[in-house]
């Protein structure tokens, strides 16, 4: 870890995690293997599992598991919060007790795509592909490919053998 890093010490790296520049992770878990691009911040309670590659300047927030095998373009953002509000009845900023969080989980080998938004309460099936710059506001299923503003369903994934890449 170096001075342009935050990780906070109840973060849990596995094994051969690589960790870019300008990071922020906090109360988070990120599994073997894994690749965290800079100026990514992942928050408390969320998830990445093993293999993943999480692109520069994406938003992980509490709530979200990413499963094995994801790929995260650049410039992803997460959100865990249908309805976000600044202040609460009283007119006082809101704080944890105003709110819940809502999950959304990125099931194994999915891939999303550069600029993608992920609302909450969303399935990312498993090897489903989210075009960049998508909105997505429902559940993908597996195998499929989404892209647009809502993201809509544009055919199934092909059965293609996929190439195994490591870099």
């Amino acid at each position: 870890m170096n001075e342009m890093q935050h990780i906070a010490p109840d973060v849990k790296l596995g094994k051969d995690v690589k960790l870019g520049a300008f990071i922020n992770l906090y109360g988070c878990a990120v599994g073997d293997g894994t690749k965290v691009g800079a100026f990514v911040e992942v928050q408390k309670n969320a998830v990445i599992g093993r293999h993943c590659k999480i692109s520069s300047h994406t938003f992980v927030c509490e709530g979200v598991t990413i499963e094995d095998n994801v790929f995260v373009g650049h410039g992803v953002v997460f959100i865990n919060d249908s309805y976000p509000r600044a202040i609460n009845a009283t007119g006082s900023l809101q704080t944890e007790a105003d709110w819940k969080v809502e999950k959304t989980v990125v099931k194994t080998g999915a891939s999303i795509g550069s600029g993608a938004t992920i609302l909450s309460q969303i399935v990312i099936g498993e090897n489903a592909i989210v075009g960049a710059g998508s909105v997505v506001t429902k559940d993908v299923p597996p195998n499929t490919i989404v892209a647009g503003n809502p993201a809509r369903l544009l055919r199934t994934v092909e059965n293609e053998p996929m190439e195994m890449h490591h870099d």
